[in-house]
């Protein structure tokens, strides 16, 4: 039974990784699209991915993809921090202001609108 654990783990284990490698790329492609909703589909992917590599044993010659896959997590992060500046920024401009900068659980902010008059009439 051992030997046949360690088969099934050497065989689902790079499939785990494409999972997150696919997932992540998505993700930085609708970063850089500035595609919402492909950044929430391509979130559900990566989480859904992460799962997955965490729930099976790592072969040993995985690690550098690891790696390789936990620093285009890093350039991701990056990314979404200076769109989340834009974002923050534009709204700033446009009189909205955020009262914290982190999201709830379910992904809403606690920020109320303030109404901002942008023009003469």
């Amino acid at each position: 039974m051992n030997a046949m654990a360690a088969q099934v783990s050497s065989t689902t284990t790079p499939d785990a990784l494409d999972a997150l490698d696919r997932a992540l790329q998505a993700e930085r492609r609708a970063l850089l699209e500035h595609d919402v909703n492909a950044l929430l589909d391509s979130t559900r992917e990566k989480l859904s991915a992460l799962r997955l590599v965490e729930s099976q044993p790592l072969r040993d010659d995985a690690s550098e993809r690891v790696l390789a896959l936990s620093e285009m997590n890093r350039a991701n992060n990056v990314l979404l921090a200076r769109r989340r500046r834009e974002v923050s920024w534009a709204l700033r401009h446009l009189g909205r202001t955020e009262a914290s900068g982190v999201y709830d659980a379910g992904g809403h902010s606690s920020a109320r609108p303030q109404a901002r008059c942008l023009g003469v009439g």
